[in-house]
């Protein structure tokens, strides 16, 4: 696989440049709180190049007029001028340095914390479809990128358009015609600048998708689960095969780009050299002719190479610019991306709720990536279709207060998508979900998930302290909290018997607590959140009869005076519910107590995975 087959170079640099005009705008939102540091920034580059013309103005003088009057003083003073302001120059640096610095290091932070801040506002169906690696590329390298583009770009364009400017004022003021002689190359420096700005653009597009592919290969692969994949299927050689392409697809592209720049670098270096042979040999003339002191012509010679370096820092800013421009574009696509589920205008807190929830006739369709998802960070390939039937049809169901309710059924009968709604990690496509009486989308997503309470089948705890995983419920909560919610969940003897107790740092590569464990700890963590609802999905489905049993004694405790709704496949998870409802194909098929099922004789009491669990249970 070559690095064509990604992105074909022309036509994705074509619709970079498009892009790039029409960002520019949000660059300046991003810099604005900048502007004073810019102002200064500006202001000593501005200085900075007028001080660069006191050297050739000095040694004309002191050619000129200093050395044929033997005035000693005259080039003792203008020598200490030339120091003088190569002293001032060298401070202008570090103070040029220090605003490039803060404005740079400025525009990473904020740029970084409003990516992370969109992404974690994402619906959950964004993190479904997108490659983990390539949003963090975005908040690293093309933020990097971005930087680059307003802090070393943007004081190279402002430092060459100065210097240029000030070199052609005074070289005109010398003489005229060298000056104009000087110009007469400026078209080979601007016009294919364009066209290599352009290719350099969609080079630089694909050399980052395919840093994003080895992001999302290496964050996939070096956590625990996927590195116990890859050695149970041995697919070591396939994964290095793999990760050596895409490497291979960097390579290449840097090497191309290093070319491109270089050769476009180098020529417009031929270009401005044979310039400046014509300048020195038409000013030797006139020198010759006794028209142009040796002073001037040593002047000019020292200026004349002023304006072909900034003419070649502009035509490669440009270049820079618009390869710069593509990191900026690919963090805007991220910050543009809409937002599908946000609070409604007016929505209103949820106070002291007592766990009323409501189904009333609806229905739910998966959305489709259009809505939810960004192109450029799914996965390269064809993509799946959309979904194009409902997972669940007209379902209505009432859940009390204090309630606690089983859902069992089938695989894809839709027990799992309807806690989801509950929590509202997606909105119902049609009928309306409520929760004490409210709306869930006229609710403040805060205070609705503060109210609700969820233990998974496998529970995720961050790769931190045991009591930073239990204070993520509750962050003020007291150590007294924290022993009364673990001793609930049958957990506090465990984390005591640790060496390090609370302080025991847990997740994918910190102490391998089991799954009971985990589970129990999770439970301890909902208990700290104190919710009016309770969602259990599969909470002990894979546990031992030990650690099922605790970690059922710990689910008994914390159901107490709770809404539940249970999801679980076995028995006894789901005997001793107030309610059992059966769904199939995403409709309410029936419902009622165990017993009361089991004399239907319906699809309950047929249902294959029920009887699977009564004849482990008799074993």
């Amino acid at each position: 696989m070559g690095p064509h087959m990604l992105l074909p170079g022309d036509s994705a640099a074509i619709k970079g440049a498009r892009l790039s005009r029409g960002a520019f705008r949000r660059v300046w939102f991003f810099a604005r709180p900048y502007r004073r540091s810019i102002s200064g920034f500006l202001t000593s580059i501005v200085v900075a190049a007028l001080l660069s013309l006191v050297a050739p103005f000095a040694f004309r003088r002191i050619l000129d007029h200093a050395i044929p009057d033997k005035n000693r003083g005259l080039i003792t003073f203008l020598a200490g001028i030339v120091v003088a302001a190569a002293i001032l120059d060298a401070a202008l640096s570090i103070v040029q340095r220090w605003y490039s610095a803060r404005i740079g290091e400025g525009l990473i932070y904020d740029l970084r914390v409003a990516l992370f801040d969109k992404v974690q506002r994402m619906p959950i169906a964004f993190f479904t479809r997108t490659q983990t690696g390539n949003v963090i590329s975005r908040l690293n390298n093309d933020v990097i990128g971005a930087q680059s583009a307003v802090t070393s770009t943007l004081g190279s364009v402002v430092s060459n358009i100065v210097v240029l400017i000030t070199t052609l004022i005074a070289m005109a003021s010398l003489e005229w015609r060298l000056t104009l002689l000087s110009l007469v190359v400026l078209p080979v420096f601007i016009i294919p600048a364009k066209r290599v700005g352009r290719r350099l653009q969609g080079i630089s597009r694909e050399n980052m998708e395919f840093n994003a592919q080895m992001n999302t290969q290496m964050s996939e692969r070096f956590n625990v689960s996927g590195a116990l994949l890859v050695k149970l299927f041995g697919r070591h050689s396939r994964e290095v095969s793999t990760f050596a392409k895409r490497a291979q697809g960097v390579r290449d592209t840097g090497i191309r780009s290093a070319m491109y720049g270089r050769v476009f670098f180098v020529a417009l270096g031929l270009v401005g050299a044979l310039g400046a042979a014509a300048v020195y040999g038409f000013g030797a003339q006139l020198a010759v002719s006794g028209s142009l002191s040796a002073g001037t012509l040593v002047a000019l010679a020292t200026l004349v190479a002023r304006i072909y370096q900034p003419l070649t820092g502009l035509t490669n800013a440009r270049v820079d610019l618009m390869t710069a421009f593509v990191s900026f574009e690919r963090v805007f696509e991220v910050l543009d991306a809409p937002v599908s589920i946000v609070d409604s205008p007016g929505a209103v807190d949820l106070v002291d709720p007592v766990g009323l929830v409501e189904f009333d006739n609806v229905s739910f369709r998966y959305p489709g990536a259009a809505d939810v998802s960004i192109p450029s960070l799914e996965a390269p390939g064809p993509k799946g279709l959309d979904p194009d039937r409902d997972v669940l049809v007209g379902l209505t169901l009432r859940i009390e207060p204090g309630e606690t309710v089983a859902l069992v059924g089938s695989s894809g009968a839709g027990k799992t998508t309807l806690a989801s709604l509950i929590t509202r990690l997606y909105d119902v496509t049609n009928g309306e979900l409520r929760v004490d009486g409210y709306d869930v989308r006229k609710l403040t997503g805060e205070s609705l998930r503060a109210a609700i309470g969820v233990v998974s089948q496998d529970p995720h705890l961050f790769h931190e302290s045991i009591e930073s995983n239990l204070l993520y419920a509750k962050p003020d909560a007291t150590r007294a909290e924290l022993d009364e919610a673990c001793r609930a969940a049958r957990i506090y003897d465990t984390i005591a018997a640790l060496p390090d107790g609370y302080a025991t740092v847990v997740g994918e590569r910190g102490y391998r607590l089991s799954g009971g464990e985990k589970q129990r700890v999770a439970i301890a963590r909902m208990l700290l959140k104190n919710p009016a609802v309770m969602i259990l999905d599969e909470a002990t489905s894979h546990l031992d009869n030990e650690n099922e049993s605790l970690v059922q004694a710990a689910l008994d405790h914390a159901l107490q005076g709770r809404t539940a709704l249970v999801i679980a496949h076995r028995l006894t998870t789901i005997r001793d519910a107030d309610r059992i409802v059966v769904l199939d194909a995403g409709r309410v098929m029936e419902q009622g107590t165990h017993d009361e099922l089991m004399a239907l004789g319906g699809l309950y009491a047929h249902q294959e995975l029920l009887t699977q669990s009564l004849a482990t249970e008799n074993d």
